[in-house]
């Protein structure tokens, strides 16, 4: 059965990768990326793929079982872009496609929310055989804005009391690697989170306790905190986005009391704690 991954060249491309290489062989791995020569390290075959040019798709799918379709990173193209990978994947004989879709997708005020749901949505009317991985935050995230908060000794943001149930990025790819070389959870739409639920009060001492310095979190209004990224050099658009998901954090939409991950996994998912120190040791 040959697997195909999508968006093989960023962060949760390749880490999937990586675990589905300790799982299937190599030979049955084919990377789909826009630029094939970014995954030359990888060991395995990589075909030209772009979400944007759908004629090109279908013959770019030929041969490949099982689908693994990573949600695109461009916001407001995504639904036409993940529609034109399924319309492929029919034509193609694609036989099941696994997407990385949202934490409660349907319910959920973030801004990601409606494109996730029309990709649901366009993959169940395929036709095809899916599995649907609503993925939680990922921890990595919130520990990107670590270096910031360390020269500047606050760590900001908008999200006020709101519970943050994330997990680290290779814990969403060991599982996505895990249903895609056992290929037993079709029809099925899995809330993946971690265990571990925080609010960004929480995350700043346990800052402090690692880095033995007074980091406090300063709880900004959403267009304060869109200001401060600005600041920082993100595009007004952008700034405007991240200060949002704060937002929708303040209303537990981050939050999740499931534990379909950690049972998916064997294992208790990667702890906040953990996830700062790897940031600590690589800043």
């Amino acid at each position: 059965m040959k697997i195909g991954i999508t968006g093989a060249s960023g962060q949760l491309g390749r880490l999937v990768i990586a675990h589905l290489s300790q799982k299937v062989s190599k030979e049955n791995l084919v990377a789909l990326v826009r630029n094939p020569e970014k995954v030359s390290d990888l060991g395995i075959e990589a075909r030209a793929f772009d979400y944007d040019q759908p004629e090109q798709l279908t013959a770019t799918l030929n041969g490949i079982d099982s689908l693994l379709l990573i949600s695109g990173s461009e916001i407001g193209k995504r639904t036409q872009q993940h529609k034109n990978v399924v319309d492929a994947a029919k034509n193609a004989g694609v036989k099941s496609i696994t997407y990385t879709s949202l934490l409660h997708a349907d319910t959920s005020t973030l801004v990601l929310a409606p494109e996730h749901l029309a990709t649901e949505e366009a993959i169940k009317a395929s036709g095809i055989a899916f599995t649907l991985l609503r993925n939680g935050w990922y921890t990595e995230n919130y520990t990107a804005s670590v270096p910031g908060a360390l020269q500047h000794g606050t760590f900001i943001g908008s999200a006020g009391e709101g519970k943050i149930s994330s997990a680290a990025r290779n814990d969403y790819a060991e599982a996505a690697a895990l249903i895609l070389a056992e290929n037993n959870h079709q029809g099925k739409t899995l809330e993946l989170s971690g265990d571990e639920s925080y609010t960004l009060k929480d995350f700043a001492k346990q800052l402090s306790l690692l880095t033995n310095k007074e980091i406090p979190y300063q709880n900004l209004s959403e267009k304060d905190f869109a200001k401060a990224l600005e600041q920082v050099g993100l595009p007004e658009p952008v700034a405007q986005v991240y200060a949002g998901f704060d937002t929708a954090a303040s209303k537990g939409d981050l939050y999740d009391e499931g534990t379909t991950l950690s049972q998916l996994l064997g294992r208790k998912t990667t702890s906040l704690s953990e996830v700062i120190k790897n940031t600590l040791a690589n800043h």
